[in-house]
C-alpha cells in the first residue's frame, strides 16, 4: 500500500464553468453538501471571475455565503486577479487557487495577458492572500501541450513553479488542460521538479481525459510519489478557452482506482481507507448532477454505476 491519496473535487467550478446550462445557486449547495458528505476535504466551488466571461459562475459569493458549516473541509474558489482576491475575501473564503499558463499563446486567450505580466499579478496577488494567512494553490496550465502552440519547454514549466512557490504558494497543480499529456511526460516532469526542489507533497496533477490517458497518467505519477490529484465527478468540465478540452479525470475512476489497490474484490460501501470518499455517494452526486445539466457525463464508472443501479432497480421491480 502507498501513502493515502487526496482527492481536490472540481465538479463546482471546472466542472461547470464549460457548461451551456447555468445550474441555479441552490443546486450547487445541495451539491456541494453532497460532496461533504461523500467525504471530501477540498473542494473547488466557484471562481471570482467577471460574469460575463463565465456566466456560469456569476454567483461566486452567493455559492461561497452559502456553503454548509465544516470545520475539516476547505472550499476553494479560483481568483484571476487582485479584483478577485478581495470578492473572494469579502465573502471570507481562507482558501484560494491562482491560474496561469506555461503557454504564451494560451495565457493571452484566457486572461488576455502575457505570461510575464500573469506572472507578476499572480505574484501579486499570492503575497496579498499569504499576508492574511490564506492557502494558495497555484494552477500550471498546459503544462504537457498548448492546442495552440504545441509542445510546451518543460524548462519554463519548472521556471514557474519555482517563482510561484517563491512567492509563497502552498501548492502547485499542474494542468494537463486538452489532455495532450501521456506517461513518460508525467513521469519526466515529476521527476524534474522534484530535482529542482519543489516537494513532492506540494505538486498536484489536474488531467483531463481527452485522449483516455487521464487515470494512466495519474497512475504514473502516482508511482512517482505524487499523492493529490485533481478529479471532477462523473468527468465533468473542461475549459472554454482550450479547443478540443474534454471533460476532467473522474472523481469516481480516480476512488476506484485507489481503493483498489489492496483488495480483489469490489470496495464495500463507505468511506474508503486509501481517498476518505464514499464512490456510492458519489455514484448519487453523479447522477443528479447528470439530472441537473440534462446531459450524458462521460465518467466510465459513472456509466457502470448508473447501468448496474437500473438493473437493481428493474429487479427489484
Amino acid at each position: 500500500m502507498g501513502p493515502a491519496v487526496r482527492l481536490f473535487e472540481v465538479c463546482l467550478r471546472d466542472g461547470l464553468q464549460n457548461e451551456a446550462v447555468v445550474v441555479p445557486t441552490e443546486e450547487k449547495l445541495a451539491l456541494a453538501r453532497a460532496l461533504v458528505g461523500a467525504g471530501f476535504k477540498d473542494i473547488e466551488v466557484t471562481s471570482f471571475v467577471r460574469p460575463r466571461w463565465v456566466p456560469q459562475l456569476a454567483d461566486a459569493a452567493e455559492v461561497v455565503r452559502g456553503l454548509p458549516e465544516a470545520p475539516d473541509v476547505r472550499f476553494w474558489a479560483l481568483v484571476p486577479n487582485a479584483v478577485g482576491l478581495d470578492r473572494a475575501m469579502e465573502t471570507g473564503l481562507r482558501h484560494i487557487c491562482t491560474f496561469m499558463s506555461s503557454s504564451e499563446t494560451h495565457n493571452l486567450k484566457n486572461v488576455n495577458r502575457t505570461m510575464k505580466e500573469s506572472l507578476a499579478e499572480t505574484r501579486k496577488v499570492i503575497a496579498a492572500a499569504k499576508s492574511d494567512a490564506m492557502s494558495v494553490r497555484s494552477y500550471i496550465s498546459t503544462v504537457f501541450g498548448c492546442p495552440y502552440e504545441g509542445a510546451v519547454d518543460p524548462a519554463r514549466v519548472e521556471a514557474l513553479a519555482l517563482s510561484l512557490l517563491e512567492a509563497g504558494a502552498d501548492e502547485i497543480a499542474l494542468g494537463d488542460t486538452t489532455g495532450m499529456g501521456h506517461p513518460a511526460q508525467v513521469v519526466t516532469m515529476v521527476r524534474r521538479l522534484a530535482a529542482a526542489g519543489v516537494p513532492k507533497e506540494r505538486i498536484a496533477l489536474h488531467f483531463h481525459d481527452t485522449r483516455g490517458t487521464a487515470l494512466v497518467n495519474v497512475w504514473a505519477a502516482w508511482q512517482e510519489g505524487i499523492t493529490t490529484f485533481d478529479g471532477s465527478v462523473s468527468g465533468v468540465g473542461g475549459c472554454p478557452y482550450a479547443p478540443g478540452a474534454a471533460g476532467n479525470a473522474c472523481t469516481q475512476d480516480l476512488v476506484h482506482l485507489f481503493e483498489r489497490l489492496d483488495e480483489r474484490q469490489e470496495p464495500s460501501p463507505g468511506f474508503g481507507p486509501v481517498t476518505g470518499v464514499d464512490l456510492e455517494r458519489v455514484g448519487e452526486i453523479g447522477v443528479r448532477l447528470e439530472e441537473a445539466l440534462g446531459r450524458p457525463l462521460p465518467g466510465r464508472f459513472h456509466q457502470f454505476w448508473k447501468g448496474r443501479q437500473q438493473r437493481r432497480a428493474q429487479r427489484s421491480a
